[in-house]
């Protein structure tokens, strides 16, 4: 998979630093994977990841932080919408 919006990680994980590791892992994983479908990553990701109103939403760091991505599986793509706390996930706004 090629991933687009890595910018939004790299300021994310300046804001809080210990999102990086965890980022960075999350990259190597999508850049490794060849999902066709949802199952295809619920089967090679081994956090939690749950499709929401249209977005791929994916755990980071033990549920601390929500990233949000589309993904087109014909062409490969994962397009890094928002990473975001879990308290501002929660709160919505992102939709």
């Amino acid at each position: 998979m090629k991933v687009i919006g890595r910018g939004k990680l790299l300021e994310f994980s300046k804001k809080y630093p210990d999102s990086r590791t965890p980022l960075d892992s999350w990259i190597k994983i999508v850049e490794q994977a060849n999902w066709r479908y949802l199952p295809d990553i619920k089967n090679n990701y081994s956090k939690s990841v749950d499709y929401v109103e249209g977005y791929v939403v994916f755990n980071i760091k033990g549920n601390d932080y929500r990233l949000i991505a589309r993904i087109n599986y014909r062409t490969q793509v994962v397009k890094i919408m928002f990473i975001l706390t879990h308290s501002d996930y929660d709160k919505g706004n992102w939709k």
